[in-house]
C-alpha cells in the first residue's frame, strides 16, 4: 500500500522508517542537550579553544572572550535540547531539522576530520572528509525532504495536512 503526498508514493514501511529515523536523531540531540544542562562543569571552551581548519579564527575568538562562551555554551545547552525535543514530537519538525544542520556543521567545522590534524581532544575515530556529524548533517537534509512530521508527530495536528491513503 502507497501513500500520495501530491508528488510521490512512499510505502508504510518506508515511511515508518524515515519517522523512526527521525526520532533517534532527536534522542541523540536530546539527550546530548540534557546531560549539558545537567553537568555544571560542561562548557564549549575547551571544543572552541582546539579548532583547526579555516573556521579556526572564529573559534578561537570566540574561545578568548568569557562572555561569549557564555553565550554559545546557552545555544549548545538548549540548542540540542529543543532541536531533540522537536525531533521526538514532530514538532516545528522543520525549523528543528535546520536548527540541528546549523549546530552540526558548527560541530563539523570546528574540528575538521581532516589528516595531518590533531586535537587536544580525545577522539572516538579516525575520519577523513567524513565522520559522525556529516552523516548526522545529510540525515536530517533527507529528513527535511520527507513528510514525516505529516505522518507523526504535533505538526500533523497543529498545520492539519495528512498523508491520505
Amino acid at each position: 500500500m502507497h501513500r500520495k503526498n501530491g508528488f510521490h508514493s512512499y510505502s508504510n514501511s518506508q515511511l515508518t522508517l524515515l519517522v523512526i529515523l527521525r526520532i533517534l536523531i532527536g534522542w541523540h540531540f536530546l539527550y546530548e542537550g540534557v546531560t549539558k544542562l545537567l553537568s555544571s562543569s560542561w562548557s564549549s571552551i575547551g571544543y572552541l579553544a582546539d579548532s583547526k581548519g579555516f573556521m579556526s579564527g572564529i573559534f578561537l575568538s570566540w574561545a578568548g572572550d568569557p562572555d561569549v562562551v557564555k553565550i554559545i555554551d546557552f545555544m549548545n545547552m538548549w540548542g540540542l535540547t529543543l532541536v531533540g525535543l522537536g525531533l521526538i514530537m514532530g514538532c516545528l519538525t522543520r525549523i528543528s531539522i535546520i536548527g540541528g544542520i546549523l549546530l552540526l556543521a558548527f560541530y563539523y567545522l570546528s574540528p575538521p576530520p581532516m589528516v595531518g590534524y590533531t586535537f587536544a581532544l580525545p577522539s572516538e575515530g579516525s575520519y577523513l572528509w567524513v565522520n559522525k556529524n556529516l552523516i548526522e548533517i545529510f540525515a536530517l537534509a533527507v529528513l527535511y525532504v520527507f513528510p514525516t512530521q505529516q505522518i507523526f508527530g504535533i505538526d500533523r495536528l497543529i498545520f492539519k495536512k495528512r498523508i491520505r491513503d
